[in-house]
């Protein structure tokens, strides 16, 4: 196994890597090492972590248990003032420090790309991973068998972790249908999210050289630095450069739901205004067509359920409860039969939680909030600030 480490030690007062500790982990890398086909390509994983010492140790571990054993675990530990590193260190990763990072995970991951790049051949691979993320045994052999001329990255599909009450469900259950949506598109990727996505270093190579020649933006790295959901901007980059973007069922990973409506609230909001600023700046092309639909319907499908609603409630008020309408009903039933099957894969609870019906649609309304909130800063130009979720 490829000791990058060692090979960057030319890097002079660039951050290093902390060397990798003896003991049972190292055993296990240098097993894996020589069981490693000769000309197979590489792998190495980057897991950007800010004070994610509780999360760590078990993105690592699922790493090393996977079918295909990554080639080398690095954590980007970036202004972490916690235990982070230790860890890291603990669990067999070796990890990359930061230098005076003040654009949060899109900064951190362009310098540690720009470390260990330089040391992967074009066919090698990178796999980016959030901290707080569980990777399936099988994300890393499945992703491999993605791979193709056309493909030039291979996303995750994820799942929430157990916890937090009826919201943490309620995420759960938007998360399934998620899935169960790319598997009915074949697997098409949306987003490379940022819980898992693997690269081909040389697509990353030309992500870089296509920002440099200004044929897409985001400045003059890897990851944009303008964009407050980098993971989007990256999925509309490499499809610009045209190449697919995929998201297997295989590739499953397990991540962290939101405990608090006021933690959800952020995340979503960074992540819709982020979509959005996202089409702004790359305009009406081929590949965003696609993204701009979705935004319209989005609206169009908020705005319409809010109106429902209005006139409802209105007429209630006045007329008192309506009647049954045959057709409506159906309609209805297959609405409501459509939400339960779409979760069915994720157990009884969330089935009954769909069948319900009102959990979800004050959830829904949650949903609606967030998207006219980032529409309306984006349209006053207000600046949207990261905060940590």
């Amino acid at each position: 196994m490829l000791d990058f480490a060692a090979r960057g030690g030319a890097l002079g007062a660039a951050p290093t890597a902390r060397p990798r500790p003896a003991g049972r982990h190292a055993a296990r890398r240098a097993h894996a090492a020589e069981e490693e086909p000769p000309g197979r390509p590489r792998l190495a994983v980057l897991i950007p972590a800010h004070n994610e010492q509780d999360r760590v140790a078990a993105a690592i571990e699922g790493l090393w248990r996977q079918s295909r054993r990554p080639d080398l675990i690095v954590v980007v530990a970036d202004n972490c003032t916690d235990d982070t590193a230790r860890i890291a260190v603990a669990h067999g990763a070796q990890v990359f420090h930061t230098q005076g990072n003040t654009h949060k995970k899109a900064g951190a991951l362009n310098q540690a790309i720009a470390w260990v790049l330089p040391h992967l051949d074009d066919r090698d691979l990178l796999l980016v991973q959030d901290a707080d993320t569980v990777l399936n045994p099988w994300f890393a052999e499945t992703a491999l068998a993605t791979f193709n001329r056309k493909v030039g990255a291979v996303g995750g599909v994820f799942y929430g972790e157990e916890g937090g009450g009826l919201l943490g469900l309620l995420q759960r259950m938007e998360f399934h249908r998620y899935a169960w949506e790319l598997e009915r598109t074949g697997g098409k990727a949306q987003v490379l999210t940022g819980t898992g996505t693997m690269f081909r270093a040389r697509v990353l190579r030309e992500v870089r050289a296509a920002r440099r020649a200004g044929v897409i933006g985001g400045g003059n790295g890897y990851y944009s630095l303008a964009s407050l959901t980098e993971d989007d901007e990256m999925t509309k980059a490499v499809k610009t450069l045209g190449y697919r973007a995929m998201s297997p069922a295989g590739c499953a990973v397990t991540t962290e739901v939101m405990p608090t409506l006021g933690k959800l609230w952020h995340q979503r909001l960074r992540w819709q205004r982020g979509a959005l600023e996202n089409l702004r700046d790359y305009g009406w092309t081929r590949v965003t067509a696609r993204y701009f639909l979705q935004q319209f319907l989005m609206g169009f499908g908020a705005l319409s359920f809010l109106v429902y609603l209005t006139f409802m409630t209105t007429s209630i008020a006045l007329y008192g409860p309506p009647g049954l309408s045959p057709v409506w009903t159906s309609i209805g039933l297959i609405f409501v039969v459509e939400k339960v099957v779409s979760v069915r894969r994720a157990g009884p609870l969330p089935m009954l939680v769909a069948l319900l019906m009102i959990p979800e649609m004050l959830y829904d309304l949650f949903q609606h909030a967030v998207y006219f909130s980032s529409l309306w800063g984006l349209l006053r130009r207000s600046e949207e600030k990261w905060v940590a979720t």
